[in-house]
């Protein structure tokens, strides 16, 4: 990989301010507007099956190709969150179908802005960078989150919930002219096939299954519990204003001081070790929510979002930073697009089935569930780190 033309410290500035605007649109999808549909009585089931609308992060791959190859970063980011922002304003005057076509569009214009950062940074940040790059990353983009989630749920108690969806959208607005000034990364010059002919050789490179399977496994835990968390927060007598500052605010700094640490920790012992240790985390994290299930108490929710938050950042940044080391500078907007949109696709489905879930055997018994499901991919950290290694 080639060195970077942007100095380092400047680097992980831009990477930071890459991940804010990464995050907004995926916090408005995926944090917003599941409690204010909750509010207005929206079913578990309803509220499961709302994860469909992330399709588009799955799909992302099918359109990858045309960002990695055509365009520029600053191009493709600036008219997504452009775009991203003018869906956002209008949302909360919609319902419905298009209501749902609304979240379809914002969510394929926050992937296409994904697939172009994405590929920026596994192009520009170097392999002995990508812990502590990716620490900042998932740091920014949970920060990006706590905008869009807790600070919008708190103030939900005492201002229009158009007002709320209008500042975000101003937030991207903003981002949008800022995200013009992007430097442009060098991109390779081949032919239409041979380009196809790369990707399909590094997509059936030996091993690759084992690196596929990670990706769908090492999340998958955290996948199937997250979308019943915020209503399992709501069915425990949490208010609004509790849900945006312990669950959502608190959790969300909780997870950025895990991310940062979790990012220095794969900086220092490796990204494989670091794999073992900071997943085995947050696998075993999920337990402490199962436990706070069986009797809701406010402490017990509060402390179980904290540990829950802080271990999912540890192993986000470890998690990241082995899906960057496996795409090389060439094709890694798309590669990298491949990968996350297979763990994207995992995230849909546990999702999609995760209020049948909690509806047949309770908060305490799908969070337990998700603890199980957690344990698949820690099993295939070694052969994957030796596939990597080889590289």
């Amino acid at each position: 990989m080639r060195a970077s033309a942007v100095p380092h410290r400047r680097l992980l500035v831009l990477v930071a301010l890459l991940y804010v605007a990464e995050g907004l649109p995926y916090g408005i999808v995926n944090e917003l507007v599941p409690v204010w549909l909750k509010v207005q009585g929206l079913s578990l089931q309803d509220l499961g099956l709302l994860q469909l609308v992330g399709l588009p992060w799955v799909l992302k791959p099918l359109w990858a190709p045309w960002v990695d190859r055509y365009g520029t970063t600053a191009r493709w980011v600036a008219g997504a969150l452009g775009g991203a922002a003018v869906v956002t304003a209008i949302l909360p005057w919609l319902g419905g179908p298009p209501l749902a076509a609304a979240l379809v569009l914002l969510a394929i214009l926050s992937a296409t802005q994904d697939v172009a950062i994405d590929g920026f940074t596994a192009t520009e940040v170097g392999p002995e960078q990508l812990g502590r790059a990716n620490g900042v990353r998932v740091a920014a983009y949970r920060f990006a989150m706590l905008l869009a989630g807790g600070g919008a749920v708190a103030l939900a108690d005492r201002v229009p919930w158009s007002v709320l969806f209008l500042v975000l959208a101003s937030a991207m607005a903003g981002l949008a002219i800022v995200a013009t000034r992007i430097p442009t990364a060098a991109r390779s010059e081949t032919t239409t096939a041979s380009w196809i002919a790369e990707l399909r050789a590094w997509m059936l490179a030996p091993g690759a299954v084992v690196l596929f399977a990670f990706t769908v496994l090492f999340k998958l835990g955290d996948a199937a519990m997250t979308p019943m968390l915020k209503p399992f927060w709501i069915d425990a007598g949490l208010t609004l204003a509790e849900v945006g500052l312990v669950s959502i605010t608190l959790a969300t700094i909780a997870t950025v001081a895990g991310a940062l640490l979790g990012g220095e920790i794969a900086t220092r012992i490796g990204i494989g070790r670091s794999l073992w240790i900071l997943g085995g985390l947050q696998a075993i994290s999920n337990l402490v929510y199962a436990g706070a299930a069986l009797e809701p108490s406010r402490p017990a929710v509060y402390a179980a979002s904290l540990v829950e938050a802080f271990c999912g950042g540890l192993g986000t940044a470890a998690f990241l930073a082995l899906l960057m080391r496996a795409c090389e500078q060439r094709q890694a907007a798309t590669r990298f697009a491949v990968l996350t949109a297979i763990s994207g696709l995992a995230r849909t489905i546990a999702g999609a089935i995760s209020g049948y879930g909690a509806g047949a055997l309770g908060y305490a018994g799908w969070f337990a569930v998700s603890f199980a499901l957690a344990i698949p991919g820690l099993l295939l950290v070694p052969s994957l780190v030796r596939r990597i290694d080889k590289r």
